[in-house]
């Protein structure tokens, strides 16, 4: 359902929201690595949030990337329409683009059931709830 460019940037975020307490900024190679993702991709993903400012870039020498406090707050759904866009949760499980209530595909019913259950988790998990168990050991960014 999430792209992987989507599940690259959850991740990235969520580094960044690991490192706000001590105020430090990450650059694009330090959050590439630590979540064992492209460079590259990374940058443009960053940008991309920026642009929505789901996070913040200092440029300069003390520059890099971090999130604030109230950017803390969001709901992670604003990380999933700023990459992968509104309709994610909308979309056919079978890619159909013509699948609908009255014409549905033959796994219509059950997919929407599982991607209203993901659309009211991303809307409820906010960037913080998701760092506490990263930062307490208890989940991982990396596998």
């Amino acid at each position: 359902m999430l792209s992987l460019t989507c599940k690259i940037a959850i991740k990235a975020v969520i580094y960044l929201a690991s490192k706000a307490e001590t105020g430090e900024r990450a650059g694009i190679l330090e959050i590439a690595e630590y979540i064992n993702a492209s460079e590259h991709t990374v940058g443009k993903i960053l940008q991309s949030l920026v642009k929505e400012k789901v996070i913040g870039s200092a440029k300069g020498p003390s520059g890099g990337f971090y999130i604030t406090k109230q950017q803390q707050k969001l709901p992670i759904i604003n990380i999933i329409e700023a990459i992968d866009g509104k309709e994610v949760f909308k979309e056919c499980g079978l890619g159909l683009s013509k699948c609908s209530a009255s014409h549905p595909c033959p796994i219509h019913n059950d997919y929407k059931e599982g991607r209203d259950l993901m659309e009211n988790l991303f809307k409820r998990k906010r960037i913080a709830d998701l760092c506490e168990p990263v930062k307490g050991g208890l989940a991982y960014l990396i596998g």
